[in-house]
């Protein structure tokens, strides 16, 4: 086995060619070499190997046939490696015996695979010596093809051959800022473009967290696991879709809550930066979608009832307006020189180990999770008694403390195995859904008050124009006043069901 450890960019195609020149300040570049690759990607048509981590791909190298199967690495950062020589371009399940792929591979699998997409790349390849460390750079330039749906391949690779995780880091800092390279972390493109999607919204992944981990690896696992779900969206948003900005949002949450969460594992300056840099990019996306729901789920049933149409419709122009330009915004953010710095930034400091150099990182993860969870849900119980007393910014903490629980929960739920554990922590997951979703309106409730307040008294609105605004903002911000009392006790009754695990 050998462990690939390797950096993916996107590159636009117009810097391509500076790229292939082959200079590099700090480091000497080696003798070029190109070659034409066509490589074919099998799974089964439920997609098995993907479901475990696995990709299965045969490479035609002119006269050489190579199959390869890929596997994430644990806790380590890059994916393990094992390679074969074939007769032919169809895969030889034989010789798949020493790799993870050797548990599957039987007679039934053999029948089931197919190809789910194919690359054809023309590839530079430039050897660079840095430093104590050696890189090989690979550009490729093609398209990736599965079925009647085609993409232009415009990528290139770093690959630490031997030496020093900072220099690899190094190098692609500097080819991003040279040529505006975006972190590619997505592993599933070709079979997104599989079911025709170009621009797929990606959900969270599953974390399977190995018992044996200690608490600074578990972290590592997580941090990798968000940031590649917030930067898999980024095309979603750039292609203007909702769920995308809202998927995104979601994986900085799950980040910024797992930074909180292993405060006591994390040192070092780098932290503060990091938590300041993806805050600022939450905040770049977090009008678009607080917008999208105060117009999907107040404003526009508004204007189909009949006492409120001209209102409502008034009001719905203004907030569409509005919503545009916070789209305009996000789709700004992921397109600059920051948001790039920012993936590679963030990436390097999840695999530093100056990131994760205290005596708590040592803990094992069980222990450290069990210990965790017990603390939080127990401060949630005691600062939950009197949520009818609380103020909105009271209520507004209080729910940010359950959401940590509850992204805690799915950080760890892999590592509580037994009958009564997943019980119990199917029980918790409830318990804390609902009091989220009741904090959550709360939540939506006095933000909309403020935007229902504003697009009542809208300057330079036509007076009768200003009556209907008026008159429909009350009736939305009654109704919202209403469910307020409802959901403060079904809140109350969820946190006194709380049990630590």
């Amino acid at each position: 086995m050998a462990v690939e450890t390797e950096l993916k960019f996107r590159v636009p195609v117009r810097h391509f060619k500076t790229l292939a020149n082959g200079r590099m300040a700090g480091g000497k570049i080696g003798p070029r070499s190109e070659n034409d690759l066509v490589s074919t990607y099998f799974d089964t048509r439920k997609c098995k190997l993907k479901r475990h981590g696995l990709t299965l791909r045969v490479r035609d190298d002119g006269d050489r046939h190579v199959q390869t199967v890929k596997s994430a690495n644990g806790a380590q950062f890059g994916r393990g490696e094992w390679e074969a020589e074939i007769k032919n371009s169809a895969p030889n399940l034989g010789k798949a015996q020493g790799t993870p792929l050797e548990p599957f591979a039987s007679g039934k699998l053999r029948r089931k695979l197919k190809p789910v997409f194919e690359t054809s790349v023309h590839r530079i390849t430039l050897p660079l010596r840095t430093r104590k460390s050696e890189i090989e750079l690979a550009i490729d330039r093609g398209r990736i093809v599965a079925g009647q749906h085609s993409s232009p391949v415009e990528e290139l690779e770093l690959e630490l051959k031997n030496g020093l995780l900072v220099d690899l880091f190094r190098v692609a800092r500097s080819i991003e800022r040279k040529s505006q390279a975006e972190l590619d972390l997505k592993s599933d493109r070709g079979y997104a473009l599989a079911r025709g999607e170009e621009h797929p919204v990606l959900s969270a992944a599953s974390i399977a967290l190995n018992a044996d981990l200690n608490a600074g690896d578990a972290f590592r696992t997580i941090g990798r696991a968000t940031i590649r779900h917030f930067s898999g969206n980024a095309d979603a948003v750039r292609n203007g879709d909702p769920e995308g900005i809202h998927q995104m949002r979601v994986g900085l949450r799950c980040l910024r809550a797992a930074i909180s969460l292993f405060s006591k594992v994390l040192s070092g300056a780098s932290t503060d930066r990091i938590k300041q840099e993806l805050k600022w990019l939450t905040n770049e996306l977090a009008p678009e979608r607080e917008l999208d729901v105060f117009v999907t789920e107040n404003i526009e049933p508004a204007t189909r009832d009949v006492l409120l149409r001209r209102g409502g419709k008034a009001i719905k122009k203004e907030f569409c307006a509005r919503r545009e330009r916070a789209f305009a915004r996000a789709k700004e953010a992921v397109n600059t020189q920051h948001y790039r710095s920012l993936l590679v930034d963030t990436l390097q400091w999840i695999e530093a180990d100056q990131t994760i150099a205290t005596e708590d990182a040592k803990t094992p993860i069980r222990k450290f999770a069990g210990r965790l969870l017990h603390r939080r849900i127990k401060k949630l119980r005691k600062r939950g008694r009197h949520l009818d007393e609380m103020s909105a910014q009271e209520r507004h903490k209080l729910r940010i403390r359950a959401k940590k629980i509850r992204y805690a929960i799915e950080f760890f739920e892999s590592l509580f195995q037994s009958r009564s554990e997943r019980k119990q922590v199917a029980a918790l997951s409830r318990h804390l859904k609902k009091i989220q979703n009741a904090f959550g309106s709360l939540n939506d409730f006095v933000a909309h008050r403020d935007m229902a307040v504003d697009a009542a008294l809208k300057a330079r609105a036509p007076r009768h124009e200003g009556r209907a605004r008026a008159f429909a903002s009350g009736v939305v911000l009654g109704r919202e006043d209403q469910a307020v009392k409802p959901l403060v006790k079904v809140a109350e009754k969820e946190v006194r069901g709380l049990e630590a695990i």
